[in-house]
């Protein structure tokens, strides 16, 4: 169902099971998945895609221009996951032409009221921002990633899948996987052993990240002298391999 006083370009790709509230707008080149719903007053810019069985509320500004400098106007574009919900006043802009064209949100996001994703980030799956938390540009979230109301994320930084990042935390540099950081500047708290548990992890899996975690932060040791421990002592089951691989591969370095 359309309401009759929301405005839609005649170039946007909209599904027969698509539900667009009063006075909402949706722009040209704007493709909508069955099942969404969008909610009244909504603004859905250019050259989005949003996938289906996803909800967005009220006020909501999905798709507009990157607030970045370099950006002259090029063809953009943001991309939104199946069943993600997106509420009030949350602001996601499209990519840059610099940060390859591309902002994207993953499957089973929930974005609570106020959140920003800024140009040319890229969540995974079943990530939670909960109100007021931001994103600057070129940030990447793995999947099941928690992020704390009040939350600022400098550009260009990545957090590993699993992790948790308390409120009102400044996050400066690279977040592991399957941790807990928070404060300012944001340092580490250990292993998500909550979040981990709920998500179903064996209790050999979280004794194995635990050992890893210990070599890494705890005995201080440099990167490399704590991969080769990690190696020789620590079972290399997947998440370890996941855990040790991020911290390697970090270009910002990694939260400590």
């Amino acid at each position: 169902m359309i309401h009759p006083t929301a405005i839609i370009d005649p170039g946007a790709e909209i599904d027969s099971n698509v539900t667009i509230g009063p006075y909402a707008i949706i722009k040209n080149d704007v493709r909508i998945g069955a099942g969404t719903e969008i909610g009244p007053h909504a603004t859905i810019d250019e050259y989005v895609t949003i996938g289906p069985d996803c909800r967005i509320f009220q006020y909501a500004s999905v798709g507009g221009a990157p607030q970045d400098l370099k950006y002259h106007g090029e063809k953009t574009y943001l991309k939104i996951g199946r069943a993600t919900i997106i509420r009030e006043f949350v602001t996601i802009n499209r990519g840059t032409e610099f940060g390859g064209g591309y902002t994207e949100v993953g499957e089973e996001n929930y974005l609570m009221a106020y959140t920003h994703i800024a140009h040319d980030c890229k969540t995974g799956n079943r990530v939670i921002l909960a109100n007021n938390s931001t994103l600057a540009g070129h940030i990447e979230l793995g999947n099941n990633v928690t992020v704390g109301g009040l939350v600022a994320i400098h550009q260009f930084v990545k957090v590993g899948d699993f992790a948790y990042i308390g409120g009102k935390s400044a996050v400066t540099k690279d977040i592991p996987p399957y941790v807990i950081a928070a404060g300012d500047r944001a340092t580490l708290h250990g292993l998500n052993n909550v979040g981990l548990k709920r998500n179903k992890f064996s209790k050999s899996t979280l004794q194995e990240l635990k050992k890893a975690y210990r070599i890494v932060f705890r005995i201080g040791l440099t990167v490399k002298q704590a991969a080769e421990r990690v190696r020789a002592e620590v079972e290399q089951i997947p998440e370890v391999v996941n855990f040790m691989t991020f911290i390697q591969e970090s270009n910002r370095g990694v939260t400590r």
